[in-house]
């Protein structure tokens, strides 16, 4: 390898936490649901919690990121707030913050 060629890695990147609120393992299922006109419900299993959210995984893939909802799990029923969707391998993991 020549000197002047730089590797390609990278420097090491550091990931910093930005939850405020400790999360704790949970299970058994949630239900949510939204009106687009229409009811749609998604059940899924309740992977953690926190005071202030929870995430879900589910099976349905047109949840959006800034939709509000209203749920209920073992927990906790109230209203929340899609922070996020990822999808794992065959299954959409979704993080809410709870609003009511």
């Amino acid at each position: 390898m020549r000197s002047d060629v730089k590797s390609r890695m990278g420097p090491e990147v550091q990931v910093h936490e930005k939850r405020r609120e400790e999360r704790r393992p949970a299970n058994g299922s949630v239900s949510v649901q939204f009106s687009n006109p229409r009811i749609v419900k998604i059940e899924g299993r309740l992977m953690d919690v926190s005071s202030g959210g929870f995430r879900m995984s589910h099976e349905y893939t047109s949840l959006a990121a800034g939709q509000v909802v209203d749920f209920a799990h073992s927990e906790a029923t109230g209203r929340a707030r899609v922070m996020w969707n990822r999808i794992v391998e065959r299954a959409v993991e979704s993080g809410f913050l709870v609003t009511g």
